[in-house]
């Protein structure tokens, strides 16, 4: 029988159909997996192996888990490992991050697509990343028994309000958890205050931080430098995980600077792939030539075609998916979109890893914490419109030690952060080891979160 949140699930879905229709027939945007997400139809695990299931809502939270899944898999490869993700990008990362391992949408929180999903996979472990706070999937593992993490968590003051209006819900939602661990003591607290108790929760920093690469040599870095012909005496100017209006913008800023810097180049990466084609178009509109990196993977090119006539540059499109994290050791100047398009920003923690001079506008609520700490050690430039992204690119050209500097006081934050992969996974050992999986109930909590709240 339905149960009344079927019924809201029902309600919100019948609502937004027409929604979804129109961005897949418009503008192209992909979903897919609905069997699997609507009835719960995975694939059916084979064997009887033990097994984890790890389950990221879309790219950034796939891309988060690719340390931990390396370590979970060396301390215990007895075990199976199945990947889940909600959106189409992120299943696509997802398979090529993780090609070895099972990749399965996450269902719907309907109860017969969860009870269909948890008999065909039959984990031992369930992790979640970051905010997948899902009422029926968590209640109905903790009924069979699975003890369900929460890990990388984050509680922004946006969703602890949301959550706070529904306290007894969230309440009961978290204390079915065998563990939160989340990136900082503020989420900690607020996670507390929704419910949570002391033995549950453990403050490990964020995962986020041991997933980015931090070297500009390492392979898939060169390979792309040399594919894309871009040369040590250029200075790369690159915009990623943009959204609407951002790479309008760049391209603006490019065209008004070009003229007094020949050596800038400039890569755009917008966020979502319905939007390649816009973007193309958009280049192409401004009479630049484009070369787009899709296109070289098709044809199997290892560097741009060479064009009669044509004398400058061209802008670079990145218009493949999973490549962004080995595009951001490229940049020397680094524009992280999401943030003058009122979406909260993306993730900054990639391209301050690799030392670029980072930029980003004043809609960063996603990653305030990391935004602060950034700002605290004057390792950021914040732009609050088009205007000041072409000021401050202008200013970065100009003054190259300046680039040197804020890239080199980004890096180190982002490497001071590291090691939150080792907490997370040393708090998930007691659900792994034997014992701990004989005795796993309803009830069973961890007492072993040695970095939980001390003072309470």
């Amino acid at each position: 029988m339905p149960s009344l949140l079927d019924l809201l699930y029902g309600g919100l879905l019948t609502a937004w159909i027409p929604r979804a229709v129109f961005e897949s027939c418009v503008k192209g945007k992909s979903r897919g997996g609905w069997s699997q997400k609507i009835r719960g139809t995975v694939p059916t695990r084979q064997g009887t192996r033990r097994c984890v299931w790890l389950h990221g809502v879309s790219v950034g939270e796939i891309l988060a888990l690719r340390t931990l899944v390396g370590s979970i898999r060396k301390r215990f490869p007895e075990w199976d490992v199945v990947i889940s993700s909600t959106t189409t990008t992120g299943m696509g990362v997802a398979q090529k991050s993780f090609p070895e391992l099972n990749h399965i949408y996450f269902p719907f929180d309907f109860t017969w697509s969860v009870k269909r999903a948890l008999s065909r996979i039959r984990p031992d472990v369930i992790v979640l990343a970051e905010q997948e706070l899902w009422p029926q999937f968590i209640g109905e593992a903790d009924r069979r028994g699975i003890p369900v993490a929460l890990i990388n968590g984050r509680m922004s003051p946006r969703s602890f309000r949301r959550y706070r209006r529904f306290r007894w819900l969230t309440r009961k939602i978290l204390r079915r958890l065998a563990l939160i661990a989340v990136q900082n003591e503020d989420y900690a607290e607020r996670f507390a205050e929704l419910g949570a108790s002391d033995s549950q929760l453990l403050v490990t920093g964020s995962v986020k931080y041991d997933a980015v690469e931090t070297d500009r040599k390492n392979k898939r870095t060169e390979t792309l430098r040399k594919c894309l012909n871009i040369q040590s005496d250029e200075t790369v100017f690159i915009a990623g995980s943009t959204q609407a209006p951002e790479e309008q913008f760049c391209i603006d800023t490019y065209l008004k600077l070009r003229s007094r810097f020949s050596g800038l180049r400039v890569v755009i990466v917008p966020r979502h792939p319905e939007r390649f084609e816009e973007v193309a178009s958009m280049v192409q509109r401004k009479k630049l030539p484009l070369l787009r990196r899709s296109e070289m993977i098709s044809r199997n090119q290892l560097s741009p075609p060479e064009e009669a006539g044509v004398t400058q540059p061209p802008v670079i499109l990145i218009d493949t998916l999973g490549e962004l994290a080995s595009v951001w050791g490229l940049a020397d100047i680094a524009f992280v979109g999401g943030s003058l398009s009122g979406r909260g920003g993306q993730n900054m923690i990639e391209p301050a890893a690799y030392g670029a001079a980072v930029m980003f506008g004043p809609d960063t609520w996603n990653f305030r914490e990391t935004v602060e700490s950034l700002t605290n050690r004057n390792a950021i430039r914040v732009v609050k419109d088009k205007q000041a992204l072409q000021e401050t690119v202008a200013y970065f050209l100009d003054n190259p030690q300046e680039v040197v500097r804020y890239g080199k006081t980004a890096q180190e934050f982002v490497t001071s952060q590291q090691g939150g992969t080792t907490r997370t996974v040393d708090g998930l050992i007691p659900f792994f080891e034997e014992e701990s999986n004989r005795r796993h109930s309803p009830h069973f909590r961890t007492t072993r979160n040695t970095g939980s709240l001390a003072s309470r």
